[in-house]
């Protein structure tokens, strides 16, 4: 296994428990201890955890994994996501963009189009759309959250505010028919609220691993969306009731 799928693993452990251990990444990843233990050195050094006597535990409060250790995971998954998500997109549209990785994957899949208007709060998203003269890009202000690259906040609600959209194309942490869509952060979570609002159509694009999912903090219901695009490992009951609630579901 490569060195950065088992820092996605590492994280994501932490992410959803607190703490790992040598030994039991040592039997789930099926690398001697001494390179987990090179593992968990390099991301103490990022402050991404800290070092415990045979583990470690999470730096602060690791709510969410960082989008280039995120980058990795169910990425041909997302690329079929995106794609589908693009076919949406009618020519000379304004669509709106939150920041993650399956709707960077959208931005990338964008790049070729001729006369849209993409509008969005990632900072990574932007960089990369910036240097093409087909496109015409508007980011938003705010106050930037380095785990996202996103710009998030009263700023960034309020330059939302003044924009009309044909379409936002948003990803989530969780998405369920009871929950709705939900995020890691509750901020976040606001800003793309406003995103929404300003939209015709929304799309929701995420993998199969967010399906049935609530995360902490809610965007809002599920009822707000139009269409969801994910991948065909979602749990059937979960996906049903998204559809049962008249949501569009597109399966790739």
């Amino acid at each position: 296994m490569r060195q950065a799928d088992r820092f996605n693993v590492i994280l994501e452990d932490l992410s959803e428990g607190g703490s790992v251990s040598v030994t039991e990444l040592c039997h789930r990843l099926g690398v001697s201890a001494a390179t987990i233990r090179r593992d968990l050195g390099l991301l103490e050094e990022h402050r991404l955890l800290k070092r415990t006597h045979g583990g470690a535990v999470t730096q602060g409060l690791l709510y969410e994994l960082p989008l280039r250790y995120k980058s990795g995971r169910h990425q041909e998954e997302k690329r079929r996501i995106a794609q589908a998500a693009a076919d949406l997109v009618p020519d000379g549209a304004a669509i709106g963009l939150t920041g993650g990785t399956t709707t960077t994957e959208v931005a990338r899949a964008l790049v070729g189009r001729e006369h849209l208007t993409i509008v969005t709060n990632a900072l990574n998203i932007a960089s990369e759309l910036a240097v093409r003269p087909n496109l015409r890009l508007v980011v938003t202000g705010g106050v930037a959250r380095s785990a996202s690259y996103e710009l998030v906040g009263p700023l960034a609600e309020a330059s939302l505010r003044e924009i009309n959209l044909d379409l936002a194309i948003l990803g989530v942490d969780g998405i369920s028919a009871v929950e709705g869509l939900t995020t890691h952060h509750e901020v976040e979570a606001h800003t793309n609220l406003a995103l929404i609002e300003r939209a015709r159509r929304v799309v929701v694009v995420t993998d199969s691993s967010k399906i049935g999912q609530t995360a902490f903090a809610r965007i809002c219901g599920i009822e707000r969306i139009h269409d969801l695009i994910t991948d065909v490992g979602g749990p059937a009951d979960a996906v049903a009731e998204i559809a049962s609630a008249g949501i569009a579901i597109t399966t790739v």
